[in-house]
């Protein structure tokens, strides 16, 4: 989960606001995993009061785990910046997807539509991936992961 979607779960004007919610409910009650990496963490820890106690809350009461994003991460990160995938100045954008890639988690849970959910970083951070050897992570809004636990008619 990337740090948009913490923001989403307070912001009731959102349109994901609402399955942003549930997803977070879902992983509570042990239907979804939720992972967030320690950026996150620190990204959550600079926001201003009263939405950096209440965001923080979430990770302890719905069982986010923290992951740490590490060397690898850093290193596919930069490819990302390298083939201008990710812009420099948002380098933690790239960390967000390569961490989730080098744990092998199923997907990049994310509402930053200017930098991480959209087709070209979709598209080509499959293919960094693929060449350094990393299996490629869906990147998606809560509402389509929750989407997929519909029965498909």
């Amino acid at each position: 989960m990337e740090t948009t979607v913490f923001n989403y779960y307070f912001d009731v004007d959102r349109e994901g606001h609402c399955d942003t919610v549930k997803l977070f409910e879902a992983i509570g009650t042990g239907l979804h995993e939720g992972y967030a990496s320690e950026y996150v963490m620190a990204e959550l820890k600079r926001a201003p009061e009263p939405q950096r106690s209440d965001m923080l809350t979430l990770v302890e009461k719905y069982g986010i785990r923290v992951i740490a994003p590490g060397l690898d991460a850093v290193h596919l990160a930069e490819r990302y910046i390298k083939n201008g995938i990710i812009p420099n100045a948002y380098r933690f954008d790239g960390v967000h997807i390569a961490a989730a890639s080098i744990y092998r988690l199923d997907c990049v849970v994310s509402y930053n539509f200017k930098h991480i959910n959209r087709a070209k970083t979709k598209i080509l951070t499959a293919a960094v991936n693929h060449e350094e050897g990393y299996n490629s992570v869906v990147i998606c809004t809560a509402k389509e992961v929750l989407d997929d636990e519909q029965e498909d008619v």
